[in-house]
């Protein structure tokens, strides 16, 4: 399993949090800087395009969850304060809605909500600067990485010597 990116927007549509890994090499272990303002817009407008229209041609028990492209799935999560969770993984990777949940329960609502100095209102584009958050978000995902890699999932992933050919099996 590949995890690209992880992203959080309010009910107001602003991204209040993002985070981007690199994929995996044979070097590289550290994050990506944060993608720009421009790419959390359009993946919102591809998030609500997709949901609406989900939601027009299947009535209003149908739920948007994912959608895949040639390059990568997006996994799509929304909490009852209509906050939407996102995730970018590679396209082999089954639904990671229940993993948008847990990171919402455990994580978001542990070290952001229930934080007394955490605003309430992210405005102006001020994000989530939480630094127990952070590190548990990217721990817990490291974690769903090497419980994949380490052949405990549903396929093991071997590197071969050029970086983009990659054999899977499982």
């Amino acid at each position: 399993m590949v995890v690209y990116s992880f992203h959080i927007f309010d009910r107001h549509t602003e991204c209040v949090y993002s985070k981007s890994w690199l994929p995996p090499s044979a070097g590289s272990e550290t994050a990506a800087p944060s993608t720009s303002s421009d790419d959390a817009k359009l993946l919102f407008g591809t998030v609500f395009s997709l949901r609406n229209m989900v939601r027009k041609l299947g009535g209003d028990d149908d739920a948007f969850i994912s959608y895949r492209t040639a390059q990568y799935k997006l996994h799509f999560y929304e909490t009852p304060a209509n906050l939407r969770f996102v995730i970018l993984t590679d396209t082999a990777t089954l639904s990671m809605r229940n993993v948008l949940h847990q990171i919402y329960i455990n994580l978001w609502v542990e070290y952001v909500v229930k934080n007394p100095l955490a605003p309430v209102e992210h405005k102006n584009g001020d994000g989530v600067k939480n630094e127990l958050f952070e590190l548990g978000l990217d721990q817990f995902i490291r974690g769903l990485i090497s419980k994949q890699d380490n052949g405990f999932g549903m396929a093991a992933r071997v590197r071969t010597r050029s970086p983009e050919t990659s054999l899977t099996f499982g």
